[in-house]
């Protein structure tokens, strides 16, 4: 029995973070009266806690800078980096669709996000493609996203948990049950929802059923990512996708819990264990290096890099939050660092002697890596403690293009849509076809989607 609701809006947006705030925005654009509700008193979610990194390409940013890219250069990488795994339909759309996103983040809503050619080309894009505002991460992000919908007088409901959702036979969404922290309830109607809610990263029981390969790893992500969104879709009859699908991450600091940025290995940083052995390709997979970390004994290796690498990547938050922790190891000589962080010097030495070696060879070293102009760590060093962990689930709700949620049979839900961690993205079945920036990629490009339909869908209801 469907309740009577105290009040009905045409586009009721779950979740706070880049998606959420993004369908927000553009449903409103779109002409669409609108509702965000947040679970958390202080919006930030898994955006909050990522670098504010988006992957698109075909941008004016990139265009400005002399970067050739196009949505099918984009398409084919994300294709080979999946090894033809992942929904093509949705790859389709991230690639189409994503640079129009950025133009209309930076155009629309004056959102500063420009071409960061600091994140060259590895871990599978084919060019720099990677945007971000400079300076600043993921937790500026969701603040400036709420106030972009403060200046557009969008309704935002705050400390309001969504505990239900009421439909009818059809799978019509009617509207939703929420909660606000002293058990209050209010019904809400809706003429269209969007589930922006988060995956399931802190949801223990649905890793180990899921992702049992990383079962015992660290969660980096938000305590709030419980699956809220894809209980509400199964309910529903929804679909799911790549489930067993991640972002795993190699190098969170510990004890400081802040992530080492891609921009040092890439630079010639290299990883060693407890042995004061190198281990793995640090280049080739940005998310699947978890795997080789996690196998290591010990419970952590070591990040080594040196000043130059240091000042190259100062310019990402992360990297001068650990500058101004004063969390690295500091050493004149490789002998010097091994004593430090307690690892054999001979091995320690011979490490970095042999990655020089190889990269003054041209040829791969003996863990696969190509160095090119690259240049290992020299003396002076730095080391930094890290652990592997998990940030985020790349699987979810079933979507097609639209963002439109889609039953087990293929046929669309009638007025649902969903975007972000709760829905299906573009990494495959797996960890290795997670390309980077990839999870706020789809936030935002799904975001965007889901409010101009959702706004579309809603008038078309009315109209009728």
């Amino acid at each position: 029995m469907i309740p009577a609701f105290e009040y009905t809006i045409p586009v009721l947006v779950i979740g706070g973070g880049a998606c959420g705030c993004i369908a927000a925005l553009s449903a409103h654009d779109a002409g669409a009266q609108v509702l965000l509700v947040e679970q958390d008193e202080r919006p930030m979610g898994s955006t909050g806690m990522s670098q504010g990194l988006i992957c698109a390409a075909g941008t004016k940013a990139q265009a400005a800078l002399g970067i050739e890219d196009s949505a099918d250069r984009y398409f084919e990488d994300i294709m080979a980096k999946t090894k033809g795994l992942t929904d093509p339909v949705l790859a389709r759309a991230i690639a189409d669709h994503a640079g129009p996103t950025i133009d209309w983040m930076v155009e629309a809503h004056d959102l500063p996000w420009e071409l960061d050619t600091g994140f060259r080309p590895v871990y599978g894009n084919s060019t720099f493609r990677v945007h971000g505002w400079r300076g600043h991460g993921g937790q500026d992000m969701v603040d400036l996203l709420h106030a972009r919908m403060a200046d557009a007088g969008i309704d935002v409901l705050l400390g309001a948990k969504l505990v239900e959702v009421h439909a009818d036979e059809t799978g019509r969404i009617h509207g939703v049950t929420l909660q606000r922290p002293d058990g209050a309830q209010e019904l809400v109607g809706c003429e269209t929802l969007i589930l922006a809610c988060g995956g399931f990263a802190a949801n223990h029981a649905m890793v180990a059923q899921h992702m049992p390969d990383v079962a015992h790893a660290r969660n980096n992500g938000h305590e709030g990512s419980q699956g809220t969104g894809i209980f509400v879709g199964q309910q529903l009859g929804a679909g799911l996708g790549d489930m067993s699908a991640y972002q795993g991450y190699a190098m969170l600091t510990e004890p400081h819990g802040i992530p080492v940025p891609p921009g040092v290995p890439v630079e010639g940083g290299v990883l060693v264990n407890i042995e004061g052995n190198r281990f793995t390709n640090e280049v080739e997979d940005i998310a699947g290096m978890v795997h080789p970390v996690l196998a290591q004994p010990g419970d952590h290796v070591w990040v080594v890099f040196d000043q130059r690498i240091e000042a190259v990547t100062d310019y990402i938050p992360e990297m001068q939050q650990l500058i101004a922790l004063n969390a690295a190891k500091k050493a004149d000589t490789p002998e010097e660092l091994a004593a430090l962080i307690g690892v054999p010097a001979d091995m320690l030495a011979a490490t970095l002697a042999q990655a020089h070696t190889a990269q003054a060879s041209g040829q791969p070293d003996a863990q696969g890596r190509l160095w090119g102009d690259d240049k290992p760590p020299v003396a002076p060093l730095r080391a930094v403690k890290v652990v592997g962990a998990i940030f985020h689930t790349q699987g979810g709700l079933q979507i097609d293009g639209t963002a439109r949620v889609l039953r087990e049979d293929g046929k669309p839900l009638p007025n649902l849509f969903a975007g972000g961690g709760a829905a299906r993205s573009v990494s495959g079945p797996a960890h290795w076809g997670y390309l980077p920036a990839m999870g706020l990629a789809t936030a935002v490009t799904f975001g965007r989607l889901a409010g101009l339909n959702a706004a579309a869908l809603a008038q078309h209801a009315v109209d009728a």
